[in-house]
């Protein structure tokens, strides 16, 4: 493999393409052409790190050979050579050719080769970026399948689990051994809450959006429907209010992880004793934005654990409850959005965490 720079020079001159490849033939590998047509062949043909062209050419001027060039292999790093100054010709090299540098003729040596060096040093740098880019793309995409095919086998076994433990209650009048087929289902809800945490905290970190339009009192009732399965809910006020006049565009999966999370926390951390135990949950929607605000009326969280309890695996509360992750995946879904998030709370009292979050751009949609 030769790890010289390749070099391509047009120029329609045959002295200028001779002392050219004399010159640089050493340090660089060389190829020349004669004119335009020539040039495309070769950029077409041969691997090219940097191109080289006079601006006054027979034909084609070196910007338009750039700007066919960019149609046939737009890799190559641009240098044009101009004799003469013309201000249309450079702002036409700039904006047609996408030209990298401008050289004045007659060129000396040291800076022609200077610029092939740091134009090459753009080329191998986007090309590394590239393939870092399609590998990247297809992790990504391998990951998905990881994550959703990894969540789908271990349901399967626990929701198996859990219904055998159901029937074999239904037989057994041993008090001692249903005990142990209570805590059986006590371990096999908590290790599938743990699977949809796995589930929101994948998708709360995804960088990238599907954008849809959002219905919220669509989404709400949905989510109460999962959460009366998910938790004895018999205890709770729970007041929803949702006032959407306006379309609101944006990632579903990440609305649902966000709400998810904080009612999660909100019946999870509640009082042990006490009065009623309640939660509200107000969704504003204006044509820019939407304010989404959940209260609860549980044990709060301390001062000093108020900044902390958005980052990873923190807890604020030596309750045996939660895994650390809840308002980290809230706080990643947001600001993967655009978004921001406001926490007050008062130990005893309780929590009300307002999030607010743009529409976001219809044009991905």
């Amino acid at each position: 493999m030769n790890d010289k720079i390749h070099v391509l020079y047009i120029d329609d001159e045959d002295n200028n393409l001779k002392s050219f490849r004399a010159t640089l033939r050493k340090d660089f590998k060389i190829f020349t052409a004669i004119d335009a047509e020539e040039g495309l062949r070769i950029v077409k043909d041969e691997e090219i790190h940097v191109v080289i062209a006079d601006q006054r050419m027979p034909g084609l001027t070196g910007t338009e050979f750039f700007e066919q060039m960019i149609k046939i292999n737009p890799d190559p790093i641009r240098i044009l050579l101009t004799g003469y100054s013309d201000i249309a010709s450079v702002i036409d090299a700039i904006n047609k050719g996408e030209v990298y540098r401008f050289i004045d003729k007659p060129w000396n040596i040291e800076q022609i080769k200077n610029s092939i060096k740091n134009a090459a040093d753009i080329f191998f740098m986007r090309r590394e970026l590239k393939e870092k880019s399609i590998k990247l793309q297809k992790l990504h995409s391998e990951m998905n399948q990881f994550v959703y095919s990894l969540s789908h086998e271990l349901r399967g076994p626990l929701m198996s689990i859990s219904g055998i433990s159901k029937l074999a209650k239904l037989e057994i009048s041993d008090p001692n051994a249903l005990e142990y087929f209570e805590m059986i289902d006590t371990a096999t809800v908590k290790l599938d809450d743990f699977i949809y945490k796995m589930l929101d905290f994948y998708r709360s970190t995804k960088i990238d959006h599907k954008i849809t339009e959002i219905h919220f009192q669509d989404i709400v009732n949905q989510q109460m429907e999962a959460y009366r399965e998910k938790f004895d809910l018999r205890h709770f006020k729970i007041e929803i209010q949702v006032n959407q006049q306006s379309p609101f565009f944006s990632d579903e999966a990440k609305i649902r992880v966000i709400l998810n999370n904080l009612f999660s926390n909100a019946v999870q951390f509640q009082k042990d004793q006490g009065g009623q135990k309640w939660i509200s949950l107000t969704i504003d929607v204006m044509e820019e934005e939407a304010i989404i605000v959940l209260e609860d009326n549980g044990i709060g969280i301390e001062e000093r654990f108020r900044e902390e309890v958005f980052n990873l695996f923190t807890r604020a509360t030596q309750k045996n409850v939660g895994t650390g992750l809840g308002l980290y995946m809230v706080k990643e879904s947001v600001e993967q959005m655009g978004g921001k998030i406001h926490l007050n709370s008062e130990i005893n009292e309780g929590t009300t965490i307002t999030v607010t979050l743009p529409t976001l751009n219809k044009g991905k949609f």
